[in-house]
């Protein structure tokens, strides 16, 4: 069997050189900036893996405001390193504003790289909401009866039957001694002879200091 042969495609050759003559340019900046060693060589890397990540963002979650706005930075900042490098700039003596932004770009690069990794786009998808119940008006007619039985009429339970208050039970008079109604019948003459009147039982009960039912049964012997 034989082997196919490898095939060169033009595109992606041409994407490997704009990639290193942009890495380069990029490289050249950041030292003429005053980033030198290792740091000079870590400007180019910010930069592509920013542009990597938004175009990825756009590729994966469609258009996007955030996508799109660290795609344009880290566009701006690849395009302004090789127009930068191509002579508009002395890069022997560089002007201080470029000094500024090369320095502060490990700060916009960590922020645009956050973002895009923590985004919307990775939140995870609302569940969806239960199906709803089937309406009454599906039930089919021949599964509802003709006629519906009539309820039982439900009747109050019987009262259990009042009883009287202990106040209205009569209760029998204790027999009064005789000689306790032989001094109220004494009380009752003198209260007679000073008054004109018979005495009342109120009065009767003051004078013998007893209670209000033995003062009416001494009063019933005395009528």
């Amino acid at each position: 069997m034989a082997r196919p042969a490898i095939r060169v495609d033009a595109v992606l050759v041409q994407a490997v050189i704009a990639g290193a003559l942009s890495f380069a340019h990029l490289h050249d900046l950041a030292a003429a900036a005053g980033q030198t060693g290792w740091k000079a060589w870590a400007y180019p890397v910010s930069v592509d893996l920013l542009l990597v990540a938004a175009w990825r963002r756009l590729r994966s979650d469609g258009p996007s405001q955030l996508a799109w706005c660290w795609f344009l930075i880290a566009l701006f900042a690849s395009l302004g390193a090789n127009v930068a490098t191509a002579g508009f700039l002395d890069l022997d003596q560089p002007p201080a504003l470029l000094r500024l932004g090369v320095a502060g770009w490990p700060a916009l690069a960590f922020l645009g790289g956050t973002l895009l990794a923590h985004s919307a786009g990775d939140r995870m998808p609302v569940p969806p909401a239960p199906a709803a119940p089937t309406p009454a008006t599906d039930i089919e007619p021949d599964s509802i009866p003709d006629s519906v039985p009539e309820a039982e009429p439900v009747t109050a339970p019987e009262q259990a039957p009042v009883l009287p208050a202990a106040d209205a039970i009569p209760v029998p008079a204790a027999p009064v001694p005789a000689a306790l109604v032989d001094h109220a019948r004494k009380v009752a003459d003198d209260h007679r002879s000073r008054t004109g009147s018979p005495i009342d039982t109120d009065t009767l009960r003051t004078r013998l200091g007893v209670p209000p039912q033995l003062a009416d049964a001494i009063a019933a012997q005395l009528a």
